[in-house]
C-alpha cells in the first residue's frame, strides 16, 4: 500500500473521530442543560409552552446525538459507509424537521408530518443496524445480522405503508405482526453483544486486521496532532 493511501486512511479515521466527538459532545451537553431545565422548572413551579419547547428541543437534540453516535462508531469501526452515512443524513433531516414543528415555524400538515416521521423511522432503522453491524461475528451467528435487517426492514415497512396509504388495518392482525417484529428486533439486539463475545478470537481475518491497523493510524495521527499543538 502506498504512503499516500496511508494518508487517505488516517485523515478519514481521524474525521470519523471528529464526528463522533460532535455527537458526544452533544450529548453530554443535551442532558446537562434538560436537567438543569428540569431543576429549575421545579423549583420556580412555572411549566408553560415555551417550556416545553425547550424540553422537547432538548429531548430532540439527545436522541438526534444517541443516533449520531451510533453511526459515528460504525464508520470509525470500519463497518461500511452508506448505511451509517445515510442513517447521519436521516438524522439530522429528522431533527431539523422536528425542530421546526416544536417552535411551530413548519406548516404543521399531515404531509408534513409524515414525511417527518418518515425521516424518522429511516434514521432510527439505520442507526439501529450501524450499530448491530459493530460486531465481529463468527459465521455461525452470521445470521443474526441478516434477520436483524429482515426485521427491521419489514416494521419499517409496515410502519410506513400505513401511515401514508391511509387504509385502516382490519382487525389486529397488522398490530399483532408489529409486536411480534418488535419482540424480535429487541431480543436480536440484545444477543448480538453476546454472539460478538463468543466470536472473539475466531472471527479474525485480513480484513479485521487491516481495520483495526486503519483506526489505529488515524488515532496516532489525531494525537500527533494535539502533541504538536501543545508544543
Amino acid at each position: 500500500m502506498s504512503q499516500n493511501a496511508f494518508t487517505d486512511v488516517e485523515c478519514e479515521a481521524m474525521l470519523n473521530g471528529d464526528l463522533r466527538s460532535i455527537f458526544l459532545k452533544l450529548l453530554i451537553t443535551s442532558v446537562a442543560v434538560s436537567a438543569a431545565f428540569g431543576i429549575i422548572v421545579i423549583l420556580l413551579g412555572n411549566f408553560g409552552s415555551f417550556e416545553v419547547r425547550v424540553l422537547m428541543t432538548t429531548l430532540t437534540v439527545t436522541v438526534t446525538s444517541i443516533l449520531g453516535l451510533a453511526c459515528g462508531a460504525a464508520i470509525e469501526a470500519g463497518r461500511g459507509n452508506v448505511l451509517p452515512k445515510a442513517g447521519i443524513v436521516f438524522t439530522l433531516i429528522s431533527a431539523a424537521l422536528l425542530m421546526l414543528i416544536i417552535w411551530d415555524v413548519a406548516d404543521d400538515s399531515e404531509l408534513y408530518v409524515k414525511t417527518t416521521m418518515t425521516f424518522v423511522i429511516g434514521a432510527v432503522v439505520a442507526s439501529h443496524l450501524s450499530l448491530i453491524s459493530i460486531a465481529r461475528l463468527d459465521k455461525r451467528f452470521q445470521w443474526s445480522l441478516g434477520f436483524a435487517w429482515v426485521c427491521d426492514l419489514l416494521l419499517a415497512g409496515i410502519i410506513l405503508f400505513v401511515m401514508w396509504s391511509e387504509i385502516e388495518p382490519q382487525g389486529d392482525l397488522v398490530s399483532r405482526v408489529m409486536g411480534v417484529l418488535s419482540i424480535l428486533i429487541a431480543a436480536v439486539t440484545v444477543v448480538t453483544p453476546v454472539f460478538h463475545k463468543l466470536s472473539s478470537g475466531t472471527a479474525i481475518t485480513i480484513q479485521t486486521i487491516d481495520e483495526e491497523i486503519a483506526r489505529l493510524r488515524g488515532e496516532i495521527t489525531r494525537l500527533e496532532a494535539e502533541k504538536a499543538e501543545l508544543q
